[in-house]
């Protein structure tokens, strides 16, 4: 019963919010020494569980790649592609990803692509740029709305079309259930029935990636006065109305009273 006690290190360790990782080492070594293993028989056993399961990390090696790519323009470059295509809109990018991550996650291939590989550094880039390039300079609060599509645009496409791999572990847990359970069932059979699923959740979120679109365009054509501020045409200088148009002369303190 002694050993339970690793169980209590985990509570005590969490309840007191001290880092997770150093918790978790602590409550193995607890649980170890109560178990009658020496420090090196404990240690071992930490790095053979390393050793096993070493191919969990490898993602940790995909985060300073990218760091070092955005540092040296990965961002500006991606926006630069997209500015020079005429037929780029938001609604395009973020569609085209859409259909892409959910091609590739019903193949399998589900890190190919994720929000620290392409949305951050690419998708979310491309579509701001794309918005802007359409519908002039976005507020910060538009900007965020684009992005938050892109983000959620990998996860529709994840979600749903990871169902219709075989080979996932939800299709392979349920075709495992039925069969202890008597009932045969083919995983490729199991997956057809995630098919009008997917479709629908692509229609959906499609349909809704269609309707930022024809926001961004609303709001462009109203200048910024309509459901989201600060969306529109950029401002000229030295415009000609109202407050935001003040021209060089008024802001270098020139005639008119607003004088040094």
């Amino acid at each position: 019963m002694s050993v339970l006690l690793g169980v209590l290190v985990v509570v005590v360790g969490f309840a007191l919010r001290l880092n997770a990782l150093l918790v978790v080492v602590v409550t193995g070594v607890v649980t170890g020494l109560l178990g009658g293993l020496d420090l090196y028989e404990i240690v071992s056993a930490f790095g053979a569980g390393f050793v096993e399961n070493r191919y969990i990390t490898m993602f940790v090696l995909t985060l300073p790649v990218i760091g070092l790519l955005e540092r040296y323009g990965l961002q500006e470059q991606a926006r630069r592609a997209i500015a020079a295509s005429r037929s780029a809109s938001a609604a395009r990018v973020l569609g085209l990803y859409l259909v892409a991550r959910m091609a590739t996650s019903a193949l399998g291939l589900l890190s190919i692509a994720g929000h620290p590989q392409t949305v951050r550094p690419l998708v979310a880039p491309m579509a701001v740029a794309a918005a802007e390039k359409r519908h002039g300079a976005l507020s910060a609060r538009v900007r965020d709305r684009v992005k938050a599509f892109a983000a959620s645009a990998d996860n529709v496409g994840l979600f749903f079309g990871e169902d219709l791999f075989i080979a996932v572990g939800a299709i392979l847990l349920m075709v495992g259930f039925f069969e202890q359970n008597g009932v045969r069932l083919e995983p490729l059979r199991v997956a057809a029935w995630g098919v009008p699923t997917a479709l629908s959740a692509l229609a959906i979120h499609g349909a809704r990636i269609a309707l930022l679109e024809r926001r961004l365009a609303r709001d462009a054509r109203e200048g910024g006065g309509g459901g989201e501020p600060g969306l529109g045409r950029p401002v000229r200088e030295g415009g000609g109305g109202g407050e935001p148009g003040l021209g060089r002369a008024a802001r270098e303190g020139g005639a008119g009273g607003a004088g040094r």
